[in-house]
């Protein structure tokens, strides 16, 4: 434990902030956190208490209203959306591929523990594999008793153990509930083979809400039981949930019985398009475990099947990749019968739906091409079986006139040469005329591009907002010895700006930060590290960059930690319960949706990183602009200093040190 001892700077510099009580540029607001998975049995009883994670995902737009900083905007106004869990993901159900790696083979612990040692660089990288295999808290040295919250492994022995829904989305802390909880609401060619539908079995996320009608995300599909097994309908498919309905947003591509009926597609942003709701994401095509490649040859993966051992630890239920290949060449047959066909991974292409308010839908893919052909590439690398084609739209504006602009990524094959040329993910974005929605135009974003090889700087990049004015946020991921890099573009201009060279006082060297969102006033949210890794997950938090004109007291250029914005310099304020960790919505009122740790009775302290004597949850908040606030209401955290300062003689007295509380430190998980 580290002595509790003041800086005599750091001290001078609280004894100011406090001086300037009630100045902030951001009222905290706390959302209600309800979730009824509180409420629902688990595996084991001992664990159905275990307190839930909760993450925002999205604030509600703001349409035409005016910026909050301009004119008071109540607390109740724009609703929050967020995701509670009771543990690890596993995979996350946001991601189109697992972890956007283009090889879907993160199929068991060792290449968890793979994909951190080559991507995270952790030196705990066994222990971070076994929570995401195994779940949060499991039993050490006893990990597969099912103790553990979570975890890849519980979805996929659910087939022969059951399972527990282990994530709820919510809206302003409200579970929303979706079509796949009713299975009057599944459609397939084959539902008549999945048996009865299994209570409480779902996953799901709500993604955004779009003025007072729609409501979207992704969810599982519900866990049913036949004389074989439990299967599941499909993995995961976006949802829009209006007036009262709840509908589902099947797969573009509907000739293919697999895709049709175990085709996955994900909902991940939405905007409104003449009286419709516009959403985009990604949705399934073509198998990508047994495909055609670039050379017309079929191409097989059995890295994609696991083994019966590596998920129940013994033999019991052998796993066939031939049986699995059926799934895709005589899908014909009974798609639930066979326990392989749940571990089907598929080619995704980029996707859009536009979604009446009376629950009717029209889709139609963004990626270019027919067949088993997008972009000019096949299903599968022709080098690489393990490579697919993949495409998501992870964002969607409408530009000035009137037109979509969506981002994501598409599959671009890098030429390196004959044993290094492969596909690679990159940042992309698609643009059509909103008299032609069903011819789009792919653009690679410039100053982003992959090499081939060890070592290349990114394994992928990714683009995850765009605003009305075509600037484009997103990331560009290293590997294990290189950081993640958030980056800003304007549509048509130049190349890619990265935070880091923008905003190096924030974004020190090495960094590793996400760019989320973007409104239409050009202020940019996400999270960025506040200290080096050392071989372990550095903790973070969450920003704001202004990439346009000045927003209220925020300059045009400038960077800031939310931390500082909240920062009111009074100990016992609620603002001072609360470190903001990730911010992952704004909307054009300037209002943010951000996950924060929320410590009961307040921090010790006004510094970032001070310690909370009392319990720490991770909660949701919504960041409202304070109208009035100028720059002189911006008062910077203090940082944490280490070697402290020892005092020596003189005492400040109890009342002084408990208004102002020590400077301690804590390593979070």
């Amino acid at each position: 434990m580290p002595h509790k001892m003041l800086k005599l700077s750091t001290l001078a510099i609280l004894i100011a902030g406090a001086s300037q009580a009630n100045a902030a540029v951001y009222t905290v607001v706390p959302v209600d956190q309800n979730s009824t998975l509180k409420d629902q049995p688990y595996f084991d009883n001992a664990q159905s208490g275990a307190p839930l994670l909760y993450s925002s995902t999205g604030i509600q737009d703001s349409g035409t209203d005016a910026s909050c900083f301009s004119g008071d905007c109540t607390s109740e106004t724009y609703k929050v959306t967020s995701e509670a869990r009771r543990g690890t993901e596993g995979t996350p159900i946001a991601d189109t591929t697992p972890y956007n790696q283009n090889s879907q083979d993160i199929t068991n612990q060792s290449q968890l523990q793979r994909y951190c040692d080559n991507n995270l660089g952790y030196g705990t990288c066994d222990i971070w594999a076994e929570n995401q295999f195994f779940g949060r808290d499991y039993a050490e040295n006893d990990e597969w008793n099912g103790q553990g919250l979570g975890g890849l492994q519980k979805k996929q022995a659910a087939w022969v153990n059951g399972y527990h829904s282990n994530a709820q989305g919510l809206v302003d802390g409200a579970p929303v509930n979706t079509f796949a909880e009713d299975d009057a609401k599944y459609d397939g060619t084959q539902k008549e083979n999945l048996g009865s539908i299994v209570a409480n079995t779902t996953d799901s996320t709500v993604k955004g809400i779009v003025g007072t009608d729609f409501v979207y995300g992704i969810t599982s599909s519900a866990l049913f039981e036949n004389a074989s097994g439990k299967p599941r309908a499909f993995s995961k498919r976006g949802f829009v949930n209006t007036n009262g309905q709840s509908v589902q947003l099947a797969p573009v591509s509907t000739s293919n019985a697999l895709v049709s009926n175990m085709g996955q597609t994900q909902a991940n942003d939405a905007v409104m398009l003449d009286g419709k709701l516009l959403v985009v994401g990604s949705s399934s095509y073509a198998a990508s475990f047994y495909a055609k490649n670039g050379n017309g040859d079929y191409r097989d993966d059995e890295n994609k099947l696991p083994s019966s051992e590596d998920i129940l630890d013994n033999g019991s239920h052998p796993l066939d990749f031939e049986r699995m290949k059926l799934c895709a060449t005589n899908a014909s047959e009974n798609l639930y019968a066979n326990w392989e066909c749940q571990f089907s991974t598929f080619a995704n292409e980029a996707a859009y739906w536009l979604v009446n308010a009376d629950g009717t839908v029209t889709s139609h893919a963004i990626t270019v091409g027919n067949g088993d052909n997008r972009d000019g590439l096949a299903v599968i690398d022709k080098d690489h079986d393990s490579l697919s084609f993949q495409a998501s739209a992870q964002a969607v504006a409408l530009d000035k006139n009137g037109d979509p602009i969506a981002v994501g990524y598409s599959t671009n094959y890098v030429e390196a040469g004959k044993d290094d040329s492969s596909y690679s993910l990159q940042a992309a974005y698609f643009t059509a005329s909103i008299n032609n929605l069903t011819s789009w135009t792919r653009t690679l974003i410039p100053g982003l591009s992959l090499k081939p090889g060890d070592d290349r700087d990114f394994t992928y990049t990714i683009a995850n907002g765009v605003n009305s004015n075509s600037v484009i946020v997103g990331d560009a991921k290293g590997n294990g010895e290189k950081p993640q890099r958030a980056f800003v573009y304007k549509a048509g201009q130049g190349n890619a700006q990265f935070f880091d060279q923008l905003a190096p006082s924030l974004f020190f060297k090495d960094s590793n930060s996400n760019a989320a969102a973007i409104n239409n006033n050009d202020q940019v949210v996400g999270w960025v590290d506040i200290e080096s890794s050392n071989g372990k997950e550095a903790r973070h938090r969450a920003f704001t960059y202004i990439n346009g004109t000045a927003q209220g007291p925020l300059k045009a250029g400038g960077a800031w930690m939310l931390d500082d914005l909240t920062n009111d310099g009074v100990v016992n304020s609620i603002a001072n319960s609360y470190r903001i960790v990730d911010a992952t919505g704004i909307n054009n009122a300037g209002v943010i949706a951000a996950t924060a740790f929320y410590c009961q009775g307040g921090y010790e302290n006004l510094s970032k990183l001070a310690h909370c004597n009392g319990t720490e949850q991770q909660v949701v908040v919504k960041l409202v602009p304070k109208a009035g606030a100028t720059a002189e209401d911006i008062q910077p955290r203090v940082k944490d200093e280490e070697p402290p300062f020892k005092r020596s003689g003189g005492s400040l007295g109890i009342l002084a040190l408990t208004a102002l509380g020590f400077i301690g430190f804590r390593r979070r998980k």
